[in-house]
């Protein structure tokens, strides 16, 4: 009757004799939902064939709802906390099928093209941002090197000691770029895997201060606004995190600090314990975001590239996010436009040895 009533309605069904039948076909074939009785070859085996398909990566996203002429809360709220959709109690209605299947298959559509929207504007902004900012500090060093060693013979020492530099400040651009790039990435493969989160949650970790201090202390000299630098550190934090991260965190938000914000406006690092968690706080000065910039803050989005002559691809909030959460902790923003910003990282303390 169900098979009947849904191909009257142009849908294909596929029909299951029993649970094992149904997770053969359901892997067979990957249908777009599953409708599934609860009591089958056995009572309660509904939940045994939802446990199995959640399980595998192939089946775990599909729509799946069970019908059972016992439809009791507590059989509801076990169905629900093993991943199912949407209940169906018997007896039904054929108009009742039909509004349980197309509200389940619009939400999966809704999902699908909010990811494939997603993707294409990440490809997009790959595809006209990768090779505009690769090519930038590649033309630096290459126009630079070719006068070097064409021309060195008639350059005078001062003129080589600055093509040396723009060619070093260069290479460490596309360093960065691609150093980014490759951190990203792998920070998305981690974030796959339970098993890898929970290796990069053990690493070994160390007193945070001379870390900040030495970074922020470095962008500030890069910048050329040591005078802008604020500091106000606590001794003795140590934050649930391997130094070489808890590092990147520190230099991608105070680099951002005062790459966009002006000279003689100061930039606030602070660090500290509050509430049991370990804080790291960067405020500048600068045109700050808009809550709606907040809310699309995202690997390879950047904002107002057409009024601001921003470099890079706009992975370092991305990054300094991923990190945090991968670690348990969060990263958020107090701003508004042109009233600057305040970046805080929370994170775990590290756990006594």
């Amino acid at each position: 009757m169900v098979r009947l009533a849904l191909e009257q309605q142009g849908f294909e069904v596929i029909e299951a004799v029993d649970s094992a039948d149904g997770d053969a076909k359901a892997l067979q074939f990957l249908p777009d939902l599953i409708i599934c009785d609860v009591n089958m070859d056995r009572a309660g085996d509904g939940y045994n064939t939802l446990t199995k398909l959640r399980e595998d990566a192939a089946t775990a996203a599909i729509p799946f709802i069970l019908m059972t002429g016992m439809a009791d809360s507590a059989g509801m709220r076990h169905g629900m906390e093993l991943g199912a959709d949407d209940y169906l109690p018997k007896p039904f209605k054929v108009d009742e099928l039909y509004a349980a299947v197309n509200a389940r298959l619009r939400k999966v559509r809704t999902v699908r093209e909010n990811a494939e929207r997603k993707l294409t504007t990440l490809r997009t902004h790959i595809s006209l941002m990768m090779p505009h900012e690769m090519r930038t500090p590649l033309n630096g060093i290459i126009s630079n090197a070719e006068m070097l060693a064409e021309s060195a013979a008639t350059l005078d020492p001062r003129t080589i000691a600055e093509m040396s530099r723009e060619i070093c400040q260069s290479s460490q651009r596309l360093e960065r770029l691609i150093e980014n790039f490759l951190i990203y990435a792998q920070m998305e493969i981690v974030a796959s895997d339970p098993e890898n989160v929970s290796l990069l949650r053990s690493a070994k970790a160390a007193l945070a201060v001379a870390i900040v201090r030495d970074e922020a202390t470095s962008q500030a000299r890069w910048a050329d606004r040591a005078a802008d630098l604020v500091l106000h550190l606590a001794d003795g934090v140590v934050p649930a995190m391997a130094d070489e991260y808890f590092r990147k965190i520190v230099r991608e938000l105070v680099q951002n600090a005062f790459k966009f914000s002006k000279s003689g406006k100061p930039v606030h690092i602070n660090l500290a314990v509050a509430g049991g968690a370990v804080e790291f706080s960067v405020r500048d000065a600068g045109r700050g975001f808009s809550a709606e910039q907040i809310q699309r803050i995202d690997a390879y989005v950047q904002f107002d590239r057409k009024i601001a002559d921003e470099q890079g691809l706009g992975l370092g909030l991305a990054i300094a996010k991923k990190l945090a959460e991968l670690h348990g902790g969060s990263l958020s923003i107090m701003s508004g436009q042109g009233e600057g910003a305040t970046v805080t990282v929370k994170l775990p303390p590290a756990k006594a040895a």
